[in-house]
């Protein structure tokens, strides 16, 4: 009897003991399952106060806009909820009244750039030029009214060696540490005004991506890394020392990216290249306008919390599908109406329609008209200016306050400078070097095109270079001969009043602080001015934007005749006004104004 218990005993016990086997194999098998986890990143760029579904200088409704691009993330967050990461990489300060106004005429209220991405759950921002141009006190003030950090690695003070901005951002999503470095392009000193950045400087994308991917890996053992650059890709370089356009450099020879977001250029881009460890990378940009956004999926594979497997895939996913956001639309429907007051302000009547269409042929009422407002604002003897907006128009008849924002597009000081005879005659040189193709016969364009259009960049597709490079001039009688070859295009007859034009004479000339501080690089590779040296030749500068000075020209003079000057003109006519027609024909269509 004994003998029976203790046999059943013993059977009990194998039964038992298999039993806790298979529970510890099983919970082992568990253990060594793979975890999967689902990312979506959302990339908006250039958004230059395109935040409602309104064009304020055009008075008619945008296709892109912030309202666009939280309809679509708020439809993303059903699916992802908190793994959709959002960010923004810069631009956003300068570009509609929208943002103008809550830079300069409002500074005490929240600004309402920081309140939307707030709003909108941004997880990170970046700096873009057009963000430092607003000057310091505007940047600072933005960037410390959002929640989400605002990036800047390369961007230094220069009193203590350490970044202005926090260089990265560590966010953890479901055990996946994700690490976003943001940079900016270094050739903020070419085109702005240093009393906008005073005590910063803007280090090289590479240099900086190098250093700060060792202390990243070493200090937050990322899983995924993402570059956000305002930068795009094509690097060149500018004022003999910024590399300019540095993104796609980085992604290819900084290895740790998985992937590297762009922005700056307005060209839209979606690929992956091989860096030099062997590994992809994604590379991407939405362009401009929150038209497109860049949208990335990254699934992350974990087996004991680490990474076993990444794919990661992107697409530029147009935000006009989603229409309109109406929770964002009555969040700020109170800021709507405070813009589209300030924008309705009548300053003053116009007796003829201008546009810069013409201004790409020759003389026009548009340009000359810039010309003539910064000849009588700064007194100077001669001016330079382009046509900030590819293609834009003033009516007749009454202006308005938008209507500036037509006229002149960006917010630069207006400088006086002290530039030689010489000088003058090669910035214009290099300029229409830019602008013209040289014509060996009379069939040819007399414009310079590309060979493929900018995707994406209607504002500059067709043209090889850009069209607020294009500068002419005021206060001198010239010719530009589209048949003959690079610096030998343009003879200065005399100055406007007909007085003999001197190569060797110094000349006071008004010009934008873009172009003062070397942007175009007309006066530093064109007119061979060091860029070292252009400080000292400025005589003054306006200290509120040109826009400004234009408002309150014209609200003074309150009617305002537009006439093209005739002071230059594409020559040989016989060959250049016919190749004109046809060029216009080209960008415009057929009805010319």
């Amino acid at each position: 009897m004994k003998q029976m218990s203790y046999m059943i005993n013993q059977r009990y016990m194998k039964k038992l003991t298999c039993c806790f086997v298979c529970i510890f194999l099983l919970i082992g098998t568990v253990a060594a399952q793979d975890k999967e986890v689902k990312l979506k990143i959302v990339q908006t760029s250039d958004i230059h106060g395109n935040f409602y579904p309104r064009d304020f200088i055009l008075q008619r409704d945008a296709v892109g806009s912030l309202a666009r691009v939280y309809a679509f993330v708020q439809k993303e967050r059903e699916t992802y909820k908190d793994n959709l990461i959002l960010l923004d990489n810069g631009d956003i300060l300068q570009g509609q009244p929208t943002a103008y106004y809550y830079n300069y005429i409002d500074t005490v209220s929240p600004h309402v750039a920081a309140e939307m991405l707030n709003f909108m759950g941004y997880n990170a921002g970046n700096m873009g030029n057009h963000d430092v141009e607003t000057g310091r006190a505007v940047f600072d003030r933005w960037a410390g009214d959002c929640h989400a950090p605002v990036l800047g690695a390369n961007i230094i003070e220069t009193a203590t060696g350490k970044t202005h901005f926090p260089p990265y951002v560590t966010l953890e999503r479901d055990g996946v540490r994700i690490v976003v470095l943001g940079m900016i392009t270094p050739a903020i000193p070419v085109w702005l005004s240093e009393n906008l950045w005073k005590g910063l400087r803007f280090d090289d994308m590479e240099e900086t991506a190098r250093k700060w991917m060792k202390i990243i890996r070493e200090k937050e053992r990322p899983d995924i890394v993402i570059g956000m650059f305002h930068a795009g890709q094509d690097a060149l370089l500018m004022g003999g020392k910024y590399r300019e356009n540095a993104s796609l450099d980085v992604a290819r020879n900084v290895p740790g990216f998985d992937i590297v977001l762009m922005g700056h250029d307005h060209a839209r881009e979606c690929k992956k290249v091989r860096n030099i460890a062997g590994d992809s990378v994604l590379v991407i940009d939405p362009a401009s306008n929150g038209v497109v956004v860049s949208d990335i999926d990254i699934t992350v594979t974990l087996r004991d919390g680490k990474v076993t497997d990444k794919k990661i895939d992107g697409v530029l996913t147009e935000t006009g599908a989603y229409g309109v956001s109406d929770e964002f639309m009555k969040h700020f429907a109170s800021q709507y109406a405070t813009i589209q007051d300030f924008v309705s302000k009548k300053i003053g009547r116009f007796t003829e329609t201008i546009s810069t269409r013409p201004a790409y042929f020759g003389s026009s009422a548009f340009i000359d008209l810039i010309h003539t407002l910064q000849l009588n604002i700064s007194g100077a003897e001669i001016s330079l200016a382009a046509p900030l907006s590819y293609d834009t128009r003033i009516k007749e008849g009454d202006v308005y306050v938008y209507d500036m924002f037509n006229l002149y597009k960006y917010e630069n000081m207006l400088y006086t400078m002290k530039l030689s005879g010489k000088e003058v005659h090669d910035a214009l040189e290099m300029s229409y070097d830019l602008w013209t193709n040289r014509m060996t016969s009379p069939d040819d364009h007399i414009l310079l095109f590309r060979d493929k259009p900018r995707e994406g960049a209607a504002d500059r597709a067709a043209f090889k270079n850009f069209s607020f490079n294009f500068d002419s001039a005021a206060g001198i009688i010239y010719t530009v001969d589209v048949t003959k070859p690079s610096g030998r295009k343009v003879t200065i007859l005399s100055m406007a009043d007909g007085t003999p034009f001197d190569m060797n004479k110094m000349y006071t000339v008004a010009l934008n602080s873009y172009r003062g501080n070397g942007g175009g690089e007309l006066l530093t590779k064109g007119a061979g001015i060091p860029q070292d040296e252009l400080k000292e030749r400025i005589v003054s500068s306006t200290d509120k934007d040109l826009r400004y000075y234009l408002m309150q020209y014209i609200e003074g003079k309150k009617v305002i005749e537009p006439r093209a000057l005739g002071q230059w003109k594409f020559v040989p006519e016989e060959w250049a006004v016919p190749a004109s027609k046809r060029d216009y024909e080209f960008l415009f269509g057929k009805v010319q104004e």
